[in-house]
């Protein structure tokens, strides 16, 4: 599914439409694009439709931000700065990737085949203030969520 988003306020809003849709069970989510394309704009649009108040801002040093919310935790994940993929190992990522999490995971291709296969990948390009988003399901609840996603 490709989708046009006009500037900020229409990334937030598709982030807070993601919100609504996904399970309540583990899913994940794998954000691609340049930087400043918007993956973070997107989590923070999430983010805020499933209760979260504070700031949102990419873990870019920190790896992954835990934020326990009323309806679930999230984990974000910014992958930008891992050089080696082994060096998740030490993270324990299976604890992440189950029970009722959901997972948003910014530059997964730093990530190689220690991740597990994403729900939905989106795949946001950025020009002239604008954004370009393509979004595909690689699993049956990533299909069942795109399939009610509103463009």
């Amino acid at each position: 599914m490709d989708i046009f988003l006009a500037d900020e306020s229409a990334t937030l809003e598709l982030g807070k439409q993601l919100a609504q849709l996904c399970p309540t069970s583990q899913f994940t989510l794998f954000l691609e694009g340049e930087l400043g394309a918007g993956k973070t704009t997107l989590s923070r649009g999430l983010l805020r439709a499933l209760g979260h108040q504070g700031n949102v801002k990419s873990p870019t040093y920190t790896l992954v931000e835990r934020y326990d919310l009323a309806s679930r935790t999230v984990f974000h994940f910014d992958l930008y700065r891992v050089i080696d993929p082994e060096e998740l190992d030490y993270l324990g990522l299976d604890d992440y990737f189950s029970n009722q999490s959901l997972c948003i995971v910014e530059w997964p291709s730093q990530g190689s085949d220690y991740l597990p296969t994403a729900d939905l990948i989106i795949e946001i390009s950025y020009k002239n203030h604008s954004r370009n988003v393509k979004i595909t399901a690689h699993t049956p609840a990533g299909e069942n969520v795109l399939e009610q996603v509103n463009n």
